[in-house]
């Protein structure tokens, strides 16, 4: 029931030269196969593009890596919907081993347009998506989510709802400020949804400091400010049976985190109530 997890945190090439991230990222794939690893996990809009207009897509390349290779990956990149308008969803893709067709999230929150114009990184005109689906791989289902939606408890939630026992929530850039709490906010994912999360960004020079954690509900397995591949070994088989419990008086003597927090707790007929209507 083990597996393992390459989570690498890139020292990426950012716009205008962020397609040579494409050829960085199939080295890190065949890196974490010969390691061991069945996922591989890249940060946000990683390989890329990173603007609109795109002027590659790296989907394919990506793919034919992880079925070369035998492995999950897991990245990011746009999804353009009008040159015209500079308009695209923001994209995380689950590529698989066998060569099937990757699976995809558009990022879903917050409403747009909203950050990804007048930076240093990004430059398009974003536009969320409207679904939250759950990936079954042998391993375990996996959902996705992205970067700040961290801050966002109901994403992580409806994935876990669905059926996530992974979340991936790979990151942008350098958190700055907000890193203690990006870091809070990982492992809370994980401990309210009885999931593993697992995160990373992009780093574009020495002096920044990277987040790439793998967290439980019980405890943080890994994490790194720094960049580079990591190799972690995950187990489910904790997170299932944290599922299976119900909460009782006695259980905080065994148990590290609260079970039941996704059926036992729940209280259905108050979720019209959560917002004021008045």
């Amino acid at each position: 029931m083990s597996f393992k997890v390459a989570v690498v945190q890139p020292m990426a090439h950012k716009p205008p030269d962020d397609k040579k991230n494409i050829a960085d990222a199939i080295e890190y794939i065949k890196q974490a196969s010969e390691e061991g690893a069945e996922f591989v996990t890249f940060p946000e809009s990683y390989p890329g593009p990173w603007r609109m207009p795109a002027t590659y897509n790296p989907i394919d390349d990506i793919a034919e890596a992880a079925s070369k290779y035998k492995v999950y990956v897991q990245f990011g990149t746009l999804q353009p919907i009008s040159e015209i308008d500079s308009t695209a969803h923001n994209l995380l893709v689950l590529a698989y081993p066998d060569g099937r067709k990757p699976g995809e999230y558009k990022r879903t929150h917050p409403p747009g347009p909203w950050i990804y114009t007048g930076g240093g990184y990004w430059e398009f005109q974003y536009v969320p998506g409207n679904e939250f689906p759950v990936f079954d791989t042998e391993h375990g289902k996996v959902g996705l989510a992205m970067c700040s939606e961290v801050y966002v408890p109901e994403v992580s939630r409806a994935l876990a709802l669905r059926g996530a026992e992974i979340i991936f929530l790979p990151g942008g850039v350098d958190k700055l400020k907000l890193w203690d709490t990006w870091r809070n906010l990982i492992w809370s994912r994980s401990i309210e949804n009885l999931a593993i999360t697992i995160t990373t960004q992009n780093l574009f020079s020495e002096s920044e400091t990277g987040l790439a954690m793998v967290a439980t509900p019980e405890e943080i397995l890994f994490e790194s400010t720094s960049a580079g591949m990591s190799v972690v070994d995950i187990d489910l088989s904790r997170i299932r049976d944290l599922r299976s419990q119900d909460d009782e008086v006695l259980s905080a003597n065994s148990n590290g985190a609260k079970a039941g927090v996704l059926d036992q707790w729940q209280r259905p007929e108050l979720y019209d109530k959560f917002f004021n209507k008045s």
